[in-house]
């Protein structure tokens, strides 16, 4: 009993607080009411309950914004005083919820608008006082989440309307060599950091899970979905060329796939464990295929050998012929052994020997049969 009068008490306080800063608002006297108007919104978005930001408030803030000239910045301030002024979990947890909410609008321009506003300091995430509080059990997870958010801020929905990370200088890739290194060398090690925000978000330690933890998951979780599948092409175009690179790329990528492995794992452990939640069963998982460690060890052992030999070759001279030909040997076997392991499906390469072969003339001397 006096556990449930002492919620009613904070719901009631909470709604006083709102009122009053709904008052606030009102003294600021601002020169266009559409300022008047976000800020009240933002107020309402937020308000002093466990309910998820409601379409309605949500939909009010998409219009004023996306109609009133400057208004992303004066938006992100807004969010960033009520986050950094607030003592309330839920108030927290309600704010956070309302900036990934914005991250996944359907107006990239407003997302594109937030992506700048944070990096000029206009949207600060990271100003909160739980950050340094382990009061609350959910305290941990508003950490992680204001992690994830910070990454995700540096991500974009594109034309297709899937996830990709911010591409420095806007530059693009032509050739579909270009594209592929791109891939492993940008976006791979991007999805590699997005997963593991991911991963430190997981609910399974929250308990009770109340609304604001679950609506926040299941939005971190459909992102996953989408970063996934680029992060699951990363890996295959990884392995794929693999051995045409250098060997400090070669060293670089090994320790990617090593990385990928253990993430892969943790993942569908993750997405085992929050299809038991009731709100999250419904989600479109995708399927989680592993890469094992047999198939990293393979990779490393066959990436080593080569290197090795590419080495003889350069300095063996007269000799070529026979360094090839041990060359080739070992490469079939060491190819069986990474095909045993492997998960992905990798295309055969042909190489081109360098030796010439000298052909006996007995078929030449017979003489030509009729037809």
């Amino acid at each position: 009993m006096r556990l449930h009068l002492s919620t009613k008490f904070r719901q009631v306080l909470g709604h006083a607080k709102d009122q009053a800063s709904i008052g606030r608002a009102i003294v600021q006297n601002y020169n266009e009411k559409a300022l008047f108007d976000i800020e009240v919104a933002v107020v309402r978005a937020t308000s002093h309950d466990d309910c998820p930001v409601d379409d309605k408030t949500m939909h009010e803030i998409l219009f004023l914004v996306s109609n009133t000239p400057g208004a992303v910045p004066f938006l992100a301030e807004q969010i960033s005083r009520r986050l950094a002024k607030t003592r309330d979990y839920l108030v927290a947890g309600k704010t956070l919820l309302l900036i990934h909410r914005l991250l996944r609008s359907s107006s990239r321009c407003i997302e594109q608008q937030l992506h700048i506003a944070h990096t000029s300091g206009h949207l600060q995430i990271g100003c909160c006082w739980f950050m340094m509080s382990q009061d609350h059990p959910s305290f941990a997870f508003l950490q992680n989440y204001v992690a994830y958010l910070e990454e995700r801020v540096g991500w974009i929905i594109n034309q297709a309307g899937k996830l990709e990370p911010v591409m420095s200088g806007g530059t693009k890739c032509s050739r579909y060599k270009e594209k592929s290194m791109d891939l492993v060398f940008h976006i791979l090690p991007k999805c590699q950091e997005f997963i593991a925000k991911v991963l430190k978000c997981s609910p399974v330690d929250v308990w009770p899970m109340d609304n604001l933890v679950q609506a926040a998951t299941c939005s971190i979780l459909k992102e996953s979905f989408q970063v996934f599948m680029t992060y699951s092409d990363g890996i295959a175009a990884l392995s794929n060329m693999l051995f045409d690179l250098s060997r400090p790329a070669r060293d670089l990528g090994c320790g990617m796939l090593r990385k990928a492995s253990q993430q892969v794992e943790d993942l569908r452990v993750l997405y085992e464990k929050c299809r038991g939640f009731t709100g999250m069963k419904s989600l479109d998982y995708p399927s989680v295929q592993g890469i094992t460690m047999d198939h990293i060890v393979a990779l490393e052992q066959c990436s080593s050998y080569n290197t090795r030999a590419g080495s003889v070759m350069k300095c063996s001279g007269g000799e070529r012929g026979l360094s090839v030909s041990t060359n080739l040997r070992d490469s079939v076997t060491c190819n069986e052994k990474f095909a045993s392991t492997s998960l992905f499906l990798l295309p055969v390469e042909t190489k081109i020997s360098m030796v010439w072969v000298v052909f006996d003339n007995e078929e030449s001397d017979k003489p030509t049969e009729g037809i």
